[in-house]
C-alpha cells in the first residue's frame, strides 16, 4: 500500500512539473522567432501554418516582447511571413485567405509598435525588404482589390477592409505612415466606390469603406498629389454619392438616438427625482452625466465629401424618413483584430433590412437635418478637448455648406419646411422647448438657431474663440446669400441681435483676461459688421418694415454696450500698443451704429 501511494505521489509530482502543452500554431510561431529558417525542419511549414486558426494575441505579444535589435535579427523570417501571407491571399480555400488576412493584421500592428525612434529599423524594410517592397505591396493591393470586388463571402470582404484600416491607422499621424505611398500607387478607390454603390455591400461594409476613404484622402493632402483626393472630387455617380450619404446619415442618426435614450433615462431616473425635490439648481450637473462617444471618423468623411465634391451637396437634401430601429440578423464573421480607434461602426440595430424603411408616421428627414441635430449635441460641451475638436469640425462643415450656392438655395427654399428639434443646453433661466412647439420652417432657420444657441451658451472662462469666429462667419455667409438673392426670411431676428450684443458685452467685461490669450477685436469687428449689414442692407432681406423698427429699437435699447465698446477701442487705438491697429478698425466700424441711435435720439427729442 505504501509503495502504491509513493508511486501515485511521484506521478503527481512529475505531472505537476510538466509545462502546459502549447497549441501547434503557437509552436510554429515560436519557430519563426528562432532565427532559423522554419522550412529547414519542415518543408511544408508555410502551407500548414495558414490552415491553423490564428492566435492573434500570442503573435502580437511575441512581437511586443522583443526589442528593436532582437527584431532586426529576425528580419528574414518576418519578411518570409509577410510574403507567404500575401501568397496565401490567392489560395482557393477561404480558410487560408482568412488566416492570412488576420496574420497580416497582427504582424503589421505588432511590428509598428516596435517602430520607435530608438529602434533603428525601417518599417518597410522590416516587413518586406526595400528591394521587394514595391512588388509585394503591388501584389497585396491587387489581391485585396480582387477580394473586395469579387463574389466572395461578406465576412471575407469585411476582413479585407479591417486589414486596410489597420494598415492606415497604425501610426498616430497618418502622413508619417510611409507604407501608404504604395497604397497611393496601387489605388483601391474603385473597389470602395463599388461597395458604396451596391445596397447589399453598403449595408454590410459601408461604414468601414467610408472611414477608409476619408483616411486615405488625408494622407499628405497638403504635401503632394493625393490620387484619392483627385478621384473623390470628380465622382458624379448618383448611386455612389447617395450611398455615401446614407452611411454617414446612419452613423450620425445612431449617435443622436443613443444621446436621446440616455437623456430620457436621466429625466425619468434618479436625477429627475432629485431636481424635482430640490429645484432646478442641479439640472446642469445631471445633464453633464449624459455622455455618448462622438464619431470623429464619420465627421471627417462628411467634411471631405462636402469640401471636395460639389455633387455631394445634392445628397444633403435627399429626403428620407428617419431611420427606424430594426434589428438585422448578422452573419457570423471570423475573429478579427480590434478595430482601430475611432473606426468602430455604429451598432447594427439601426440598419434596417430595406435600404430606406418607409413609414407614413415617421417624419421625413435628410442628412443635413441629422447633422444639425448631431452638431447641437456635440457643441454643447466644449470644455473637453475631444469635444472641442468635434465642435470645430462641425462648424467647418457648416461653413462649407454656407458657402455653396446650391446648398443655400435648398436651405432658404420656403417650399421645403422641416421641424428640426435641436438639443439645447439646460439653463436655469429658460425651460426646455417641447418638440410639438417647434414650427416647420426652411432649414436655414435651424442653422441660425444653432449659431444663436452656441453664442448664448459658451460665454465662459475657457472662451472658445476659434469656434465663436467660425460661428459668426457662418451667419455672415448666410446673410450675404439673403442680401444677394433678396431672400426675405421670416425669422426671429431679435434673438440673433440680442445674442450678438450680449457677446460684445462679455468681451468687454473680461477684456483683460481675454486679451492675454486672444485678439478679441477680430471677433468684435465681425459682430459689429453684422449689425452694419443689417443697418445698410436690411431693406433687401428683412421680411417687413417692422423688422427694421425692431433692429433700431434693439440698438437703442442696448446703446450703452456700443458706447462702452467705442470707449474701449478708442482708448486702445490711441495708445501705441499691440492692439492699436485692430482696435482702430473696430472704432471705424462703429460709425454706422452710433449714427443710428444718435439720429433716433435726436428725432425723439424733437
Amino acid at each position: 500500500m505504501a509503495q502504491i501511494e509513493k508511486k501515485v505521489g511521484l506521478l503527481r509530482k512529475s505531472s505537476a512539473s510538466k509545462k502546459p502543452l502549447k497549441e501547434k500554431v503557437v509552436l510554429m510561431y515560436d519557430e519563426i522567432f528562432m532565427k532559423e529558417d522554419p522550412t529547414k525542419s519542415n518543408p511544408r511549414f508555410w502551407e500548414e501554418l495558414f490552415l491553423m486558426k490564428v492566435n492573434i494575441e500570442y503573435l502580437e505579444s511575441k512581437l511586443e516582447s522583443l526589442d528593436g535589435e532582437e527584431l532586426m535579427k529576425l528580419k528574414d523570417n518576418i519578411n518570409s511571413l509577410f510574403q507567404h501571407c500575401i501568397q496565401a491571399l490567392k489560395a482557393e480555400h477561404q480558410i487560408r485567405v482568412v488566416n492570412s488576412l488576420q496574420t497580416l493584421c497582427a504582424l503589421i500592428r505588432g511590428v509598428h509598435q516596435k517602430n520607435k525612434p530608438t529602434s533603428g529599423f525601417d518599417i518597410i524594410n522590416m516587413l518586406m525588404g526595400f528591394d521587394k517592397a514595391e512588388l509585394r505591396m503591388k501584389n497585396l493591393m491587387e489581391s485585396l482589390d480582387l477580394l473586395l470586388c469579387g463574389d466572395g463571402s461578406e465576412s471575407l470582404k469585411s476582413l479585407c477592409l479591417k486589414l486596410l484600416l489597420c494598415l492606415v491607422t497604425v501610426t498616430d499621424n497618418i502622413s508619417q505612415n510611409t507604407i501608404l505611398e504604395y497604397v497611393m500607387i496601387n489605388s483601391i478607390f474603385e473597389a470602395i466606390l463599388q461597395i458604396l454603390s451596391n445596397p447589399i455591400s453598403r449595408r454590410q461594409h459601408g461604414y468601414d469603406a467610408v472611414v477608409l476613404l476619408a483616411l486615405l484622402v488625408n494622407y499628405r493632402k497638403y504635401e503632394s498629389v493625393n490620387p484619392y483626393i483627385v478621384k473623390l472630387s470628380i465622382v458624379d455617380d448618383e448611386n455612389t454619392l447617395n450611398g455615401m450619404g446614407l452611411v454617414i446619415a446612419r452613423a450620425l442618426f445612431e449617435y443622436n438616438r443613443q444621446y436621446r435614450d440616455k437623456e430620457e433615462e436621466n429625466q425619468t431616473g434618479f436625477f429627475s427625482a432629485l431636481t424635482n425635490m430640490v429645484g432646478s439648481m442641479f439640472i446642469a450637473d445631471a445633464d453633464e452625466k449624459i455622455s455618448v462617444q462622438t464619431n470623429e471618423a464619420i465627421l471627417l468623411a462628411l467634411y471631405e465629401a462636402v469640401h471636395l465634391n460639389r455633387n455631394f451637396i445634392t445628397v444633403l437634401a435627399q429626403s428620407h424618413p428617419e431611420m427606424g430601429l430594426v434589428t438585422v440578423p448578422v452573419s457570423p464573421v471570423p475573429t478579427t483584430p480590434t478595430s482601430p480607434l475611432g473606426t468602430t461602426p455604429p451598432s447594427s440595430d439601426v440598419i434596417s433590412p430595406t435600404e430606406l424603411p418607409m413609414d407614413a408616421d415617421v417624419q421625413t428627414s435628410n442628412l443635413l437635418i441629422t447633422f444639425l441635430k448631431y452638431s447641437s449635441i456635440v457643441m454643447q460641451d466644449t470644455k473637453d478637448e475631444h469635444r472641442l475638436n468635434s465642435g470645430k469640425l462641425c462648424l467647418i462643415i457648416l461653413t462649407c455648406i454656407a458657402e455653396d450656392q446650391y446648398a443655400n438655395a435648398f436651405l432658404h427654399d420656403d417650399n421645403m419646411n422641416f421641424r428640426v428639434n435641436l438639443h439645447r443646453m439646460p439653463m436655469r433661466h429658460r425651460k426646455k422647448a417641447a418638440d410639438k412647439n417647434i414650427p416647420c420652417r426652411p432649414l436655414v432657420c435651424a442653422v441660425l438657431d444653432l449659431m444663436v444657441e452656441f453664442i448664448v451658451t459658451h460665454m465662459m472662462k475657457d472662451f472658445p474663440m476659434d469656434l465663436y469666429t467660425r460661428c459668426i462667419q457662418i451667419i455672415h455667409k448666410v446673410l450675404c446669400y439673403q442680401k444677394k438673392c433678396r431672400v426675405r426670411l421670416h425669422y426671429t431676428w431679435r434673438e440673433l441681435w440680442s445674442a450678438l450684443i450680449n457677446l460684445l458685452k462679455f468681451l468687454m467685461s473680461y477684456e483683460t483676461a481675454l486679451l492675454s490669450k486672444y485678439n478679441i477685436f477680430t471677433l468684435a469687428l465681425m459682430v459689429v459688421n453684422l449689425f452694419n449689414m443689417f443697418i445698410t442692407y436690411g431693406d433687401t432681406f428683412l421680411p417687413t418694415p417692422s423688422s427694421y423698427d425692431e433692429l433700431y429699437y434693439e440698438i437703442i435699447r442696448m446703446h450703452q454696450i456700443f458706447d462702452n465698446l467705442y470707449s474701449m477701442v478708442l482708448r486702445l487705438s490711441t495708445n501705441a500698443g499691440q492692439w492699436k491697429e485692430p482696435a482702430s478698425k473696430v472704432t471705424h466700424s462703429l460709425v454706422n451704429i452710433r449714427k443710428c441711435w444718435l439720429q433716433t435720439s435726436l428725432c425723439s427729442h424733437k
